[in-house]
């Protein structure tokens, strides 16, 4: 059993950077066994199917997304700094290189946002939940009166999510860092404008 968890570590692990990078039609059972030396029979053991293991991919990573950029955040009081926090650490994780390819969630996103099926529903309530996550944060900002009591949060969640997003895909586009400062300054100046008082972010 122990071995057999620790394959299944070892597998996930490969795919999940493959798939960040080639798209989670870029995974076969074959090609994981091939590359980490383990036998094909013992990898379909663990998998069973090419869709069970992109399910599996996508568990993957998501378990590892809430552990960098999620679970710190929540240990920080609410309010504007919590925000501000978060956007850190996401552009951080994209610009870190957590997943190989950029942010995993942008990539196969992407690949499967038009073909219905197991992965593309499994993708986009992983989207509904990462969206809610950052309403929540809103939300918790005003309540503890630290942004203005009329702000729109749905669109400050959108907006924020798509400034991080942009930096994300630019970057890796251009091979270039800038789009992340671009970002950071972008998510201050939307915050600020939102904040009943700018002095509890960084000056812009």
């Amino acid at each position: 059993m122990q071995k057999g968890n620790e394959t299944r570590r070892l597998v996930l692990a490969r795919a999940v950077s493959i798939a960040s990078v080639e798209g989670l039609g870029g995974l076969s059972l074959g090609r994981l066994a091939t590359e980490l030396s383990l036998s094909k029979s013992g990898v379909f053991a663990l998998f069973g199917s090419k869709e069970e293991l992109q399910l599996a991919t996508v568990r993957a990573a998501q378990r590892i997304y809430w552990d960098i950029v999620i679970e710190p955040v929540h240990r920080q009081p609410p309010g504007v700094g919590q925000l501000w926090e978060l956007a850190q650490r996401w552009l951080e994780y994209s610009r870190g290189r957590v997943f190989a390819g950029g942010c995993f969630f942008y990539a196969v996103g992407a690949e499967f946002d038009a073909q219905p099926g197991r992965v593309r529903d499994v993708l986009a309530e992983g989207s509904r939940r990462w969206h809610q996550i950052v309403l929540d944060f809103f939300e918790a900002a005003r309540d503890c009166g630290q942004l203005r009591p009329d702000a729109d949060l749905e669109q400050l969640t959108f907006e924020l999510v798509s400034f991080l997003e942009y930096a994300n895909a630019m970057s890796l586009l251009h091979g270039d860092e800038v789009p992340y400062a671009r970002a950071r300054r972008a998510v201050l100046l939307l915050l600020r404008s939102e904040a009943v008082y700018a002095s509890l972010l960084p000056s812009a």
